[in-house]
């Protein structure tokens, strides 16, 4: 039976809200939003997804670099406070999976006696490179793709960036733009200064910004643009093949109009 449908012993329901655009989220999604009494949520959902939560209590617990408005801990505890006659949403950028710490929340919860369930998001690290018109796998360019996170729980680059920048694979680096320079040094390491990289901040949100460069120039671009986070890095061939998409795309537009 499914969880969200029934929840008496309270329930928390940890949900994928995607990559910022409110209309990237799932039915399921929206379902169980109108069926919460509490919802926790991050500092990248999108606040208009909230509207779906007519009536219930609204609670913002968003990390940002250096501003915390709950530990993790005090999340935590409000989740197992309000879960155990509530449902509580838990409502997290992109999916929750996928350096979200969803599972861990949930793991939590379980503890208590807490019923859980997962609906997953569409991760920002597909979506926001195909908002833009870049496959992160193509034939003949790349044949897989690495989603890494810039910064481990240590506040270091992952090790993973290294091995990736060996690979011919698409590299796409979440929560990495503070890494930038040393991503870049890594690359450079394996004589690949000519590979394209696009940087995306705020992808698939009106405010937008892209960068397309180089290894060897993207830092001039993202300081000439002042990008900063929440961006994601895009590195490898597949970048090229946004020119062209975005070509094509233009020149049916010509022909429809």
């Amino acid at each position: 039976m499914n969880g969200i449908e029934q929840h008496n012993k309270g329930l928390l329901t940890v949900i994928g809200a995607g990559p910022g655009d409110p209309e990237l989220i799932t039915l399921k999604a929206i379902k169980a939003l109108r069926t919460a009494d509490v919802v926790l949520y991050d500092a990248l959902v999108n606040p208009v997804l909230l509207e779906y939560a007519e009536g219930a209590e609204l609670i913002f617990v968003g990390k940002r670099k250096g501003c915390y408005a709950y530990q993790q801990d005090q999340i935590n505890n409000l989740i197992v406070e309000r879960g155990k006659t509530q449902h509580v949403v838990r409502l997290k950028g992109g999916d929750p999976f996928i350096f979200g710490r969803g599972a861990e929340e949930m793991e939590y919860a379980a503890q208590y006696g807490i019923n859980v369930a997962m609906v997953p998001g569409i991760s920002s690290s597909v979506a926001v490179p195909a908002s833009q018109n870049i496959p992160v796998t193509k034939r003949g360019s790349a044949e897989s793709f690495w989603v890494i996170t810039g910064t481990t729980k240590e506040h270091k680059l992952s090790s993973d960036v290294a091995l990736a920048a060996k690979s011919k694979a698409t590299v796409i680096v979440l929560m990495g733009m503070s890494k930038l320079a040393e991503i870049v040094a890594l690359f450079k390491q394996e004589k690949k200064n000519n590979l394209p990289v696009a940087i995306i901040q705020n992808g698939t949100r009106t405010n937008e910004q892209v960068a397309v460069a180089t290894i060897e120039t993207i830092e001039e671009q993202v300081v000439e643009k002042g990008l900063t986070n929440p961006a994601i890095i895009i590195i490898g061939e597949v970048v090229k093949h946004r020119a062209t998409l975005n070509e094509a795309i233009k020149k049916y537009s010509k022909e429809l109009s």
